[in-house]
């Protein structure tokens, strides 16, 4: 049995668009996508990224839109899209053998809103029967399996900002244990009005509303918080020797995972990085790779003040001093919190693909104390064969994937 992982299949919808193509398209011209918001309207930051003319009903029809929450629509439809991608029979597979594992944050907070509202109004008869359906996590996990006849185990996991990336992890050590042959992994997120007000009251958003599209600054020396994005991304993942058996091309490997906890502070990150760092190191020793093999970093990057400042740090470290050209991608497609692991990591794998990678919006004027090498302005050529993809999440959980060419 096969201890190598492949990526075969890739889902993506994003701000940037809802298929691969165009999200790269969008990405290479590297200027945020963030606007003000209707829905926002009064709130201390009424500003966002969304998906753009983003219609379920198209792709999942009527009964089933209504049944699911936006984040399990944004889910279901990159799943799909990598299955396909994959060309996976999954019926014609041994679907006892195929699972699923979604990395989700705050999820359905928009559903758990409308029904606690009838709740408090004394109407507890009008809340909805599919309020619990809609609204409890691993409904979206859920859902794909019944979508796509995967049998195998199937459940969600949740670390913040770095469940997208956990999941694959996760989904990585099940493949190499022999639990399963494929697995279904990545993450999901949608904002709501209330995630809004909640991380403006923390203090964690951009308060550029005047000029939406300067808002998220990765590693500048004016950055002031994140922009509140959305959006899904799904990796199918198998062993190699069933990829190779069913006859698929394999997109990337997915090499390496690390995971740790910081146990320093609720929401904010270890000031030097220790517990990234370690969570880095994990990865990198886990895909038998020195630091000096790695050749380009897609970067959490949120544009907080202390997050930017320790993830530079411990980038330092690792890399002696000269980390290899780094992306913040959420500086154009914003921060889809659970999701943005998975996000990221597949567009790691197009730009290992492509071997070029995605600049950084507005950077005008690094920070002095970071010292990395940011690409910015436009896509930049690179021949490489590792990266690295990082995320980072309130609780101090810490999660790192190295992806490498085929």
């Amino acid at each position: 049995m096969s201890h190598e992982v492949v990526v075969t299949g890739l889902g993506l919808i994003t701000p940037a668009g809802g298929d691969l193509d165009t999200n790269w398209k969008t990405l290479a011209v590297g200027r945020s996508l963030a606007a003000k918001n209707p829905e926002l309207a009064g709130l201390p930051v009424d500003i966002s990224c969304d998906v753009p003319d983003f219609e379920p009903e198209l792709e999942l029809g009527p009964r089933l839109t209504r049944r699911l929450d936006r984040f399990a629509h944004l889910g279901l439809i990159a799943a799909r899209q990598a299955v396909e991608d994959a060309g996976l029979n999954i019926p014609a597979c041994r679907p006892e053998r195929v699972g699923v594992v979604l990395g989700v944050g705050s999820n359905s907070l928009r559903t758990y809103v409308a029904e606690f509202t009838r709740l408090g109004q004394g109407r507890p008869t009008a809340v909805s029967p599919l309020a619990l359906p809609r609204s409890v996590p691993n409904m979206l996990a859920g859902e794909i399996a019944l979508d796509t006849g995967a049998r195998g185990p199937n459940f969600t996991v949740s670390s913040a900002c770095a469940s997208g990336s956990t999941a694959l992890g996760v989904a990585r050590g099940m493949l190499i244990g022999g639990m399963c042959d494929v697995v279904l992994a990545g993450g999901s997120e949608s904002w709501s009005p209330m995630t809004a007000a909640c991380f403006a009251q923390m203090r964690a958003l951009s308060t550029r509303v005047d000029r939406p599209a300067l808002a998220s600054r990765p590693f500048d020396r004016e950055r002031d918080g994140f922009v509140l994005g959305e959006g899904a991304a799904v990796l199918v993942l198998e062993r190699l020797d069933h990829a190779q058996a069913r006859g698929s091309r394999s997109r990337a490997l997915l090499c390496g995972y690390g995971a740790s906890a910081d146990a320093h502070h609720p929401t904010a990150p270890h000031p030097e990085g220790t517990g990234a760092e370690q969570a880095v190191r994990q990865a990198l020793t886990d895909a038998g790779c020195a630091p000096g093999d790695i050749g380009h970093v897609n970067a959490h990057g949120t544009a907080t003040r202390l997050g930017d400042a320790a993830e530079a740090l411990m980038l330092r470290r690792v890399f002696d001093g000269a980390p290899p050209p780094v992306t913040a991608t959420k500086s154009i497609i914003g921060h889809a919190l659970g999701a943005s692991g998975a996000i990221e990591a597949a567009l790691t794998v197009l730009a290992l693909e492509r071997q070029e990678v995605p600049p950084t919006a507005n950077l005008t004027e690094q920070d002095t104390e970071h010292e990395l090498d940011v690409v910015t302005g436009r896509p930049r050529p690179l021949t490489f064969d590792l990266a690295l993809s990082t995320s980072f999440g309130f609780g101090g959980q810490n999660a790192a994937l190295v992806f490498g060419t085929a």
